[in-house]
């Protein structure tokens, strides 16, 4: 599609650590412009691929762990970034996904049409270590954020909520807010019976009360181990805690001190095990801390609606998880500290049979909202000529 000046519009899209949700945004643009380029460390490909004629500029790798190194890749891919965009993709326009977390603030030295996608609000994430907002950290990049967002061209979100966190730094009217999607594009789950990862742990028999995910500081892990323990009597009831992450050793540690043998940790599957491993879950576990869940909608949660599978929700009640939960009766949110609660409805749920059936049935129908078509919502608006036009009446759904 050329610009209005007869010239091709070509795009860069900017994310260090590129996954499906990334490749979803890639192949939806590339529909549209001339020519994309993913500019990235790696790209884990989960799902649709991404497109053979979409090209790959190679920068560093992004490193989790520990803390030093990863703070060293950030700085890394963002000189990289500058540099890229400088020089060879200097009359690229660029769109901005998630990883590194300040990525998007390179609009403030570079004279490109810049987008970008935000699902982590910072700095607001940093209220999970205990920042306030009076720190300076905190002050500079929220005044960093102001500025930046008032260049953009286009400020895509993906919830309400998130929405109201982010109005704070900018206006309401130039959010842009779109679902996204699951991995999983139709119902894979795989019944129990040829599932090779419930013969493998010794599943069969047993209700699964499946984390699977990062065990990091937004995630509150401890909140499930403590229901574990009260729940330690119910022989049929298993906690399994798949992942990794810096808090992993802490929860290791408490599970072995307090002796509960219904908890059991696995690492991340491989991809080809991913399937199966999500299919061995009666109900899916999503966590956030209440400091940020207002911020963040995990990608796990839309693959546990994908494969029709029950949901407990921990995180605030005025959290986008705890509206889905609402609207779609596919999960039920509670607050970490109400455990009494979380473990009641555990314990009925897997006495349940016909409430774990309906319940799946509504997760398999709040999943067809969150499919891959989403990714052209996103590209619509950005086409439009102006923020209000692009995000007038957009919004998650109902």
């Amino acid at each position: 599609m050329n610009s209005p000046n007869g010239t091709k519009r070509r795009l860069v899209i900017l994310n260090q650590a590129a996954n499906y949700l990334t490749i979803g945004f890639a192949n939806a643009f590339n529909r549209r412009f001339d020519s994309v380029t993913l500019m990235t460390g790696g790209v884990h490909v989960q799902g649709a691929p991404l497109d053979s004629d979409i090209e790959i500029c190679r920068i560093n790798r992004w490193h989790q762990r520990p803390v030093s190194k990863k703070a060293l890749s950030y700085l890394l891919a963002l000189s990289a970034m500058w540099w890229l965009l400088m020089t060879r993709y200097r009359r690229h326009e660029v769109l901005f996904v998630s990883v590194p977390p300040m990525g998007y603030l390179l609009n403030l030295v570079l004279p490109h049409r810049f987008s970008m996608v935000i699902w982590d609000v910072y700095p607001d994430v940093f209220k999970i270590k205990g920042m306030r907002e009076r720190h300076p950290l905190f002050r500079a990049w929220a005044w960093l954020n102001r500025r930046s967002f008032r260049r953009a061209w286009r400020i895509f979100t993906i919830s309400e909520p998130m929405a109201e966190l982010l109005s704070k730094y900018v206006d309401r009217y130039r959010l842009c807010v779109h679902p996204i999607w699951s991995i999983f594009q139709a119902n894979e789950r795989v019944e129990n019976a040829d599932n090779p990862f419930v013969k493998a742990h010794n599943l069969a028999g047993k209700f699964v009360v499946q984390y699977s995910g990062n065990i990091g500081l937004t995630h509150n892990v401890e909140a499930l181990i403590d229901v574990a323990e009260r729940l330690k009597d119910e022989s049929d009831i298993l906690f399994q805690i798949i992942g990794r992450g810096p808090r992993k050793p802490l929860v290791e540690r408490i599970v072995r001190e307090r002796g509960l043998s219904n908890v059991h940790f696995l690492p991340f599957q491989p991809d080809d095990m991913f399937p199966y491993s999500l299919s061995a879950a009666d109900l899916g576990v999503v966590i956030l801390h209440d400091s940020v869940s207002r911020g963040s909608v995990p990608s796990k949660a839309f693959n546990l609606m994908s494969f029709g599978i029950p949901a407990l929700y921990i995180a605030a009640l005025d959290s986008e998880l705890a509206r889905y939960a609402r609207e779609f009766g596919h999960a039920r949110c509670f607050e970490a500290h109400d455990l009494e609660r979380i473990s009641q409805f555990i314990r009925e749920l897997a006495s349940d049979r016909a409430r774990q059936q309906a319940m799946a049935e509504r997760a398999e129908t709040a999943a067809g909202h969150f499919r891959l078509d989403n990714a052209d919502r996103f590209v619509d608006s950005y086409f439009q000529e102006t923020p209000a036009a692009a995000c007038a009446g957009i919004t998650a759904p109902d």
